[in-house]
């Protein structure tokens, strides 16, 4: 597996002419607004290129794929990978590709390497703003589309600019959007400023539900999937609802866990600086960065709860 620098990985997008371009499951803001700059900047520069279709994605950011997606690769196709960290990550009906992954392009520190050659930068906040120095590298001039697509990478993966890892190049990354013609107002609302009654109803289910660890400083909440059920959430509504347990005066580290449809649950960790969320999700195969981790088990909620509460208890006290 070869390493690449941002100029090297312009050059190799600059040497082909198809391209398939691959998202995480669950997918969220980064890994989509990173697939549509990425697809619509090779685009202008006369390549063909498409997004596979992945059957996660939620109404929320459905926009960024309109008119970019294709249902399979096909051959000739090469393949790039953004903001996926482990094979693992890939949803099922992309598993098929592992070994003709081309390259992948992210920003997960403790991320498993799977496709002949990366470029991952643990240093980005977002894969977004990767992306962004990526196509400045190859002379894509951004229009609004790929400036709206990289702000909505760049700002859902860092909360709107409020967590941790977000740094100068972050801010560079947001100013060039709207440099662009970004609707910076317009997408901040949307975002991070709208709320269903159902999450509100949400977050007050969590409030009453989630248990107190190492004297307040961990908080760690389960969610039947009967009670989502219940409430009348969609997954536009759970997006990010991992970061509310980690928002309570004096929490350091949080674990939300969710029943999916699957009968998995899903784990989500966020914790402070000094703390590593990461540590948390590694014993159950799952990765990310220092501030925000997530992992799949397959076992009940209730095993899912003592494991995770085993973990975090082990490696962030």
């Amino acid at each position: 597996m070869k390493k690449l620098t941002r100029s090297e990985t312009a050059a190799f997008l600059a040497e082909h002419d198809r391209y398939a371009i691959v998202t995480h499951r669950r997918p969220d803001g980064d890994t989509l607004g990173c697939a549509a700059a990425l697809c619509r900047g090779l685009r202008k520069l006369g390549k063909t290129a498409h997004i596979l279709e992945n059957p996660e994605i939620s109404d929320r950011f459905r926009w960024l794929h309109q008119g970019l997606t294709k249902e399979q690769a096909e051959a000739g196709d090469t393949v790039v990978s953004v903001d996926v960290a482990s094979p693992s990550m890939l949803p099922d009906r992309f598993q098929c590709l592992l070994g003709g992954i081309a390259l992948r392009i992210d920003h997960h520190g403790s991320a498993t390497s799977f496709t002949e050659q990366e470029l991952v930068d643990p240093r980005s906040a977002a894969c977004a703003e990767i992306i962004w120095d990526v196509l400045g590298e190859m002379g894509v001039q951004p229009d609004q589309a790929i400036a709206e697509a990289v702000y909505v990478g760049t700002s859902t993966d860092t909360g709107c600019f409020r967590y941790a890892n977000t740094c100068a190049h972050t801010f560079l990354t947001a100013a060039g959007c709207a440099q662009a013609g970004a609707r910076i107002y317009e997408l901040n609302q949307e975002l991070f400023e709208t709320n269903t009654l159902a999450k509100l109803k949400m977050q007050g289910w969590i409030v009453e539900h989630m248990h107190m660890l190492a004297e307040g400083k961990m908080a760690i909440c389960a969610i039947p999937r009967q009670v989502e059920q219940d409430i009348g959430v969609t997954q536009d509504d759970m997006d990010n609802i991992s970061s509310f347990p980690r928002t309570v005066a004096g929490v350091c580290v949080a674990a939300t866990l969710r029943e999916t449809q699957e009968g998995d649950v899903k784990i989500s960790v966020r914790a402070i600086p000094g703390y590593d969320a990461a540590k948390v999700t590694e014993p159950f195969g799952g990765g990310g960065h220092k501030g925000a981790a997530g992992a799949s088990l397959k076992m009940s909620l209730k095993e899912a709860t003592a494991a995770v509460e085993k973990a975090m208890l082990e490696c962030c006290q």
